[in-house]
């Protein structure tokens, strides 16, 4: 039976051929290196005949709490655990019961923000360090995650979506007045020239990806007119990013990884922020199969939060 933390290590799940209303499962399927066994497929049969009225989220939370599938921070991985039923059903080895509900959308987004007007706020101008201390807030699960949430899909050229595990969000202020917004989410499980630049095996890499940190959203509102306010941003979120994501998720963070569109943008407060040029993306989404390009190439930059931080990333 799967366990928490043994389950790590980057393995393959195997299943023996079964056969479910006449529907031949496939002999071998991965699914985020845990392994699962046939006895594992019967134990989830079994939860599942011994309820009749057990709902699919019900059903979730039983197998994390069995198998000890958990985050950090104690919490059931409740949306990993439902992907793999999910993907059980879809190979014939099981018989989900019926979705009691369901968003519009299939749950992949959230109901879009509401747009701020621009003209809400005024406009703040000069040097920064006329305007310090700036003010750093950790706004997710807060009342200003909203606020948030409407800024991105306003002025943010990718709009907001949601984010589905750990993640933070920063709202920056500068005397009393909204200025920037950071999105930070788990890190992607493969870069290749990250991951060289690190120089972690695949088994480490497994076990500590959890300590990497992705900048997914950085934005300076238009109203925010200051010189060198996003290299300056960058170095103030990196330096309380690591305690934050610890209070909240039970673990610290160790690098700061982030994507640029050479096509629209050059990374430039990045770079005056001292983040590494790792190298560049080979164009292929995390899902491929087809190893040829699906996509643009994006510069791939990082930023070590610790002299050691291969070490305490599990390189010897």
């Amino acid at each position: 039976m799967p366990g928490g933390s043994a389950q790590k290590k980057s393995v393959a799940f195997y299943c023996q051929p079964l056969y479910l209303a006449g529907v031949v499962a496939e002999a071998e399927i991965h699914y985020r290196h845990r392994t699962i066994t046939p006895d594992d497929v019967q134990f989830v049969r079994d939860l599942l005949a011994a309820d009749a009225g057990l709902s699919r989220r019900a059903l979730s939370l039983k197998l994390c709490a069995a198998w000890n599938w958990v985050q950090p921070n104690g919490a059931p991985r409740d949306m990993v655990m439902r992907g793999l039923l999910l993907e059980l059903e879809r190979r014939g080895l099981i018989k989900l019961p019926k979705a009691r509900w369901r968003t519009p959308d299939g749950g992949l987004r959230q109901r879009q923000p509401e747009r701020i007007p621009l003209l809400q706020w005024p406009a703040v101008a000069g040097p920064v360090s006329r305007l310090r201390p700036l003010e750093i807030r950790q706004v997710r699960r807060t009342p200003d995650e909203g606020l948030f949430n409407s800024f991105i899909e306003t002025y943010h050229y990718l709009g907001y979506s949601r984010v589905v595990g750990e993640h933070l969000k920063y709202l920056i202020w500068a005397q009393g007045i909204p200025i920037a917004c950071l999105a930070w989410s788990s890190a992607p499980r493969h870069i290749g020239c990250r991951d060289r630049f690190i120089g972690w095996s695949a088994a480490v890499r497994q076990q500590n990806i959890h300590l990497l940190a992705y900048n997914t959203r950085f934005l300076i509102l238009p109203w925010a007119r200051i010189p060198h306010l996003a290299s300056h941003i960058l170095a103030l979120v990196a330096r309380q990013i690591s305690a934050d994501w610890n209070q909240l998720y039970r673990h610290p963070i160790w690098f700061l990884e982030t994507f640029v569109d050479p096509e629209r943008f050059r990374g430039t407060c990045y770079r005056a922020a001292n983040w590494i040029y790792l190298g560049a993306t080979t164009g292929l989404g995390k899902d491929d199969h087809t190893r040829k390009q699906n996509r643009s190439l994006k510069e791939s930059l990082g930023y070590p939060l610790a002299p050691d931080f291969r070490k305490r990333l599990g390189v010897a």
